[in-house]
C-alpha cells in the first residue's frame, strides 16, 4: 500500500511541477523545505525526554494549537514539543509565535520521507489539527508505537463525499488513530461512517472559541492602534481575510459612506499576502489616499490616508480588535468562508457573505443567536456598514450577543487536553497489533497522574449545537 501511494504521489507531483515551478518564481512559494519535506531532515531531536510532535498545515492551524501547547505544557512540562507546518506562511508564523521550541516543514507523505522525520524527532504521540489523514505518515507512526491524535476534528460534506469513495482505505488509517477529538456531533458520525473506532470519538467542541482574544485592549492591538494613528473616535471597517473580488466590495462601501461619516476607516487584510500587490493596484486606482501596513514600522506614513492594506502576516488578529464593523471574508467566492470567531469575540459587529460552508456550524449558531448578519452582495454589505453608522446602538447589541456567544462556547482546550493526557499515559488505538516484528517500538503504559484525573473529572460533553 505504501509503494502505490508513493507511487501516487510522484505522479501528482509530476503532474503539478509546472504550476509549483511558476509559484515559486512569480509568488515566491515552495522555495524552501525541500530536505524537510522530501527527505524527511528535519532537525534531529536530541536528548532522552518524551516529546509530543504537533503538526498545523497553515496559518489558521497554526494558531489553533495555541491553547493546546500552553495546556499540554502545564500538564507535562518534562515533554518537548516539536511543531511543524506545511506552508510558507504557517511556518514563518510558527516560529515566530512558539519560538524557542523546534518548528520546522512537516515531510510530505512519503512513505521514506515519514519515517526519517519520525526516527529523527522520536515523538511519543503525533497531534494533527483539524483533518491531515496522511496514510503513511498516520501508519509509520502506529508501526513505530507513536500514538496519534486528532485535535478540533472537523469533516466537511464535500470531504465526506470524497472519502466515502475510498472509505477502505480511510478506515483502515483512521483506525490507527487514538484519539478523535472532534467539533459536533455532526463531524463525529461522519467520522464514525468512515470506520473510525467508536471509543477513539469524543465531541469536545471548537478550540477556536477558546483561542480568541476578547479584550480590546491587548498588548497587539494597542500596538497596533498607535502604529496606525487610530484614535478611539474613529470607527474602524475591517474587511479580512479577504478574497477577489472582496476587496473591491468593501472599498466600494467605504467610499459611498465616508464623506457622510469622516471618522470611517478602512483595514483590508487580503487572506493571501501574495495578493497585495494586486489590491495595492485596486487602491492605487481609487485615487483615495491610503497606507501599506509594512511602511508603518518605518513611519513612512501617507497624507490623509484613511486606508489601510494589512500586507503582513500573522497579526489579523490584533487588527479585529480595532475593528468597530467587521466583515469576514472568503465569504462571497468559493472558498467557503473563514474564521467568523476572532471579530466576535472582540464585540465587533459582524457580517459576512453566503458562502460559509466551511464553517457551517459556527455560522448556524450566530445566525440563531442573533449574533451576525449575512449579507449577499456589495449592495448589502454597503446597507450593512451604513446601518451600523447610523444606528450604533443596534450594532453594539449586535456585537453584545457575538461576544457573549464566544464566552458560551469555550471549554473545548480543557476536554482535549484531558483527553490527550490519558492518551500520553499510555491508551492505544483500537486497532488490533500489526504482525510481530511489524513495530520498532511500544509506549510504555503510565498511569494517571493526579493533574490527568483532574482533567478528566471536567471532562464533559459540550452544549448541543456546538
Amino acid at each position: 500500500m505504501m509503494l502505490l501511494l508513493d507511487a501516487g504521489y510522484l505522479a501528482l507531483l509530476l503532474i503539478l511541477s509546472p504550476w509549483l515551478l511558476y509559484a515559486a518564481l512569480r509568488q515566491g512559494k515552495y522555495r524552501e523545505g525541500y530536505a524537510a519535506k522530501l527527505l524527511g531532515r528535519v532537525p534531529r531531536r536530541d536528548g532522552a525526554r518524551p516529546a509530543v510532535w504537533l503538526h498545523a498545515v497553515s496559518v489558521g492551524e497554526v494558531n489553533l494549537l495555541k491553547t493546546i501547547l500552553e495546556g499540554l505544557e502545564r500538564e507535562f512540562p518534562e515533554w518537548v514539543y516539536v511543531i511543524t507546518a506545511t506552508t510558507k506562511t504557517g511556518y514563518d508564523l510558527a516560529r515566530r509565535k512558539y519560538a524557542p521550541r523546534t518548528v520546522c516543514y512537516c515531510p510530505l507523505d512519503f512513505s521514506w520521507a515519514v519515517r526519517t522525520a519520525l526516527r529523527r524527532i522520536r515523538p511519543e504521540l503525533l497531534i494533527l489539527a483539524e483533518l491531515e489523514l496522511w496514510p503513511n505518515l498516520i501508519r509509520t507512526a502506529h508501526r513505530r508505537g507513536v500514538r496519534v491524535a486528532i485535535v478540533n476534528g472537523r469533516l466537511s460534506e464535500n470531504s465526506y463525499r470524497g472519502y466515502r469513495r475510498i472509505r477502505p482505505l480511510v478506515a483502515g488509517v483512521l483506525q490507527r488513530i487514538d484519539l478523535l477529538a472532534v467539533q459536533n456531533d455532526e463531524y463525529a458520525a461522519r467520522f464514525r461512517d468512515l470506520g473510525a473506532c467508536p471509543e477513539s470519538l469524543h465531541i469536545t467542541g471548537s478550540l477556536k472559541f477558546d483561542g480568541a482574544q476578547t479584550d480590546c485592549g491587548n498588548p497587539l492591538t494597542r500596538k497596533l492602534a498607535a502604529l496606525a494613528s487610530i484614535s478611539p473616535e474613529d470607527i474602524v471597517f475591517l474587511a479580512g481575510s479577504t478574497q477577489e473580488p472582496e476587496e473591491s466590495l468593501a472599498l466600494d462601501a467605504y467610499r459611498r459612506l465616508s464623506a457622510a461619516h469622516p471618522r470611517l476607516r478602512l483595514i483590508l487584510v487580503p487572506r493571501h499576502p501574495a495578493r497585495c500587490d494586486e489590491v495595492a493596484q485596486l487602491l492605487d486606482r481609487s485615487g483615495l489616499p491610503w497606507q501599506r501596513r509594512s511602511r508603518l514600522d518605518q513611519r513612512e506614513m501617507v497624507a490623509g490616508a484613511r486606508i489601510l492594506l494589512v500586507d503582513t502576516v500573522g497579526e489579523l488578529g490584533g487588527w479585529w480588535g480595532l475593528a468597530q464593523i467587521a466583515f469576514v471574508g472568503g465569504s462571497m467566492g468559493r472558498r467557503g468562508g473563514q474564521n467568523m470567531i476572532e471579530p466576535a469575540a472582540y464585540g465587533a459587529a459582524v457580517c459576512f457573505g453566503p458562502n460559509t460552508r466551511n464553517f457551517r456550524d459556527v455560522v448556524a449558531l450566530f445566525l440563531r443567536s442573533g449574533a451576525a448578519s449575512v449579507v449577499g452582495s456589495g449592495e448589502e454589505l454597503a446597507a450593512f456598514v451604513q446601518r451600523c453608522l447610523i444606528d450604533p446602538v443596534w450594532a453594539r447589541e449586535l456585537g453584545g450577543r457575538a461576544q457573549q456567544l464566544v464566552a458560551e462556547q469555550r471549554g473545548a482546550t480543557t476536554r482535549t487536553v484531558a483527553l490527550l493526557a490519558t492518551v500520553m499515559g499510555g491508551r492505544r488505538a483500537c486497532l488490533r497489533p500489526d504482525p510481530p516484528g511489524s513495530a520498532t517500538r511500544r509506549p510504555r503504559n503510565r498511569p494517571a497522574t493526579g493533574a490527568q484525573q483532574t482533567l478528566m473529572s471536567q471532562l464533559k460533553p459540550p452544549a448541543a449545537g456546538t
